[in-house]
């Protein structure tokens, strides 16, 4: 067979309110999401005797810690088949970023497996193996922009938001959900630092994850307000857990000369990305 290439797109939380915590230990959450379809990770599936897994980021685990390795076992059992494939991980999203790259691999991974199988799981059993991955990996299962409600695994699809353009910015440092999650209720606001909901007309700009991770990560909450104060932006929100921060641009041409002006002013070793949201 021919290598199987599929890309795997990051995503950004646009709103995020967490509801509670649930009896599962988990935290009720309704969160709108969509794609980036520019900034994406691709998964390549080549046939060979055995399975075999390779990543080209050493900084990521390339054994069964993997979220790929981890979707490739749990496909394995549900569908009972062998993969015998060779499967390459080239990444572009950054990790501990909030842009769900570990789960979009996930769920590119499952359905690679999927079409080399001649689709035997039906859509609904995909989703559940998906569910078991993580919360973010339904998501990445089906196109288009969506809401997510449950601890994030229940998906309705909704009509996107205007396409914007956008800037993400991160530091070096990642930031674990599960941390995230953890600090939520002793987590006070930072003076200073706006939270609140932030309209483009469409809807409004929040992420409840703010507080915690904020308080915990002060350079973050500077991030965002050093970005709100900007001319050229329209709106400034962290995405997910973190800690990627990103702006809503008045015109796409402002990216670069902004990102250029935050490594100076802020850290040189932010990393950065612009382009369009997607569905």
């Amino acid at each position: 067979m021919n290598p199987l290439t599929l890309t795997a797109p990051a995503k950004l939380n646009l709103t995020l309110r967490i509801l509670g915590r649930r009896d599962d230990g988990f935290h009720e959450v309704d969160t709108l999401m969509v794609r980036l379809p520019g900034l994406a990770d691709r998964l390549v599936f080549e046939a060979a005797e055995t399975f075999s897994f390779e990543c080209g980021d050493p900084s990521l685990p390339s054994d069964e810690g993997n979220l790929v390795v981890k979707a490739v076992r749990a496909y394995q059992s549900a569908a009972s088949v062998a993969a015998a494939f060779r499967v390459v991980l080239e990444k572009q999203i950054p990790h501990g970023a909030g842009l769900g790259g570990g789960s979009s691999d996930a769920a590119a991974a499952l359905l690679a497996l999927n079409r080399l199988h001649g689709g035997v799981l039906a859509a609904d059993r995909l989703s559940a193996i998906a569910a078991g991955l993580g919360s973010d990996v339904p998501f990445f299962l089906a196109a288009g922009a969506a809401r997510c409600t449950g601890r994030g695994e229940v998906i309705t699809p909704v009509a996107a938001p205007p396409a914007m353009p956008v800037l993400l910015l991160k530091p070096e440092f990642g930031v674990a959900t599960a941390d995230a999650y953890g600090r939520l209720a002793e987590a006070a606001p930072l003076p200073g630092i706006s939270y609140a909901p932030q309209d483009l007309g469409w809807g409004c700009l929040e992420n409840d994850l703010e507080r915690p991770v904020f308080a915990k990560h002060r350079f973050l909450a500077e991030l965002k307000q050093w970005l709100a104060a900007r001319k050229e932006v329209r709106a400034a929100l962290m995405s997910g857990s973190g800690s990627t921060v990103f702006a809503v641009l008045r015109d796409p041409a402002e990216a670069s000369p902004l990102a250029a002006a935050a490594r100076l002013e802020l850290d040189p070793r932010l990393w950065s990305w612009h382009g369009m949201t997607g569905e």
